[in-house]
Order: C-alpha cells, then sequence, then structure tokens
C-alpha cells in the first residue's frame, strides 16, 4: 500500500504563488505516474498535472496552463508542484494520487488512480 502526504497549502493573493509537495512511502512500481488533482466546491475532481516515474514525462492540464511546473525527488520519493500566479478560481482542495501502471493520470480520469492522499487546501484571495 502506497502513502501519499501533500503539503505546502495555504492562502494567498490574487497573483501568488504555492509549491505543493506529495511525499510517497510505500511500493511505487518504475511504471509509476504521480499526478496532481483539484476539486472545488461543487465541481468535479480535476487532473491538474502528472508525472510519469519511468521518464519524468510531465503532462498539464488546460486549466492552469502556463503557471505550472511539476517535478520530482526520486531520492526523496517527492513530487512537487509549483504554482505562480494563482487566482481566485484556483482555490480549491489539492490532492495527490498515484497510479502504478496505466495512463488515467495523462488522460484526466480521477477514478483510474490507485491511492489518494489527504489533500491540501489552497485559498486564493482577490
Amino acid at each position: 500500500q502506497v502513502q501519499l502526504v501533500e503539503s505546502g497549502g495555504g492562502s494567498v493573493q490574487f497573483g501568488g504563488s504555492l509549491r505543493l509537495s506529495c511525499a510517497a512511502s510505500g511500493f511505487t512500481s518504475d511504471y509509476s505516474t504521480i499526478g496532481w488533482f483539484r476539486q472545488a466546491p461543487g465541481k468535479e475532481r480535476e487532473r491538474v498535472s502528472c508525472i510519469r516515474s519511468s521518464d519524468g514525462s510531465t503532462y498539464y492540464g488546460d486549466s492552469m496552463e502556463g503557471r505550472l511546473t511539476i517535478s520530482r525527488d526520486k531520492s526523496k520519493n517527492t513530487v512537487y508542484l509549483q504554482m505562480n500566479s494563482l487566482k481566485p478560481e484556483d482555490t480549491a482542495v489539492y490532492y495527490c494520487a498515484i497510479e502504478q501502471r496505466g495512463s488515467s493520470c495523462i488522460f484526466g480520469y480521477a477514478s483510474g488512480m490507485d491511492n489518494w492522499g489527504e489533500g491540501t487546501l489552497v485559498t486564493v484571495s482577490s
């Protein structure tokens, strides 16, 4: 079983930045993908970004295009999400998730992810 622990959320003003962290423990395959999803009140869970373990390939959703950088530190089993130029509509709970094998994250299928963290709240004020 994999445990994922998110950190780094908080409150920022319009235009601010935050860096989220996702620390993974337990078994993670060489073919795994770690993704960030977000869910705002009354909305569906939305894929934000993914990173593949095998080759470090990165994928980004359209909603935050150009404002994100996903990265990893393999020695720490941690994935980071740098978010810049934040807007009030970015306010949501941000979740880290892992799929051991497959393409669910790349295609934005939250239901295909194997394990989830508990989420970290990001609030952006205008």
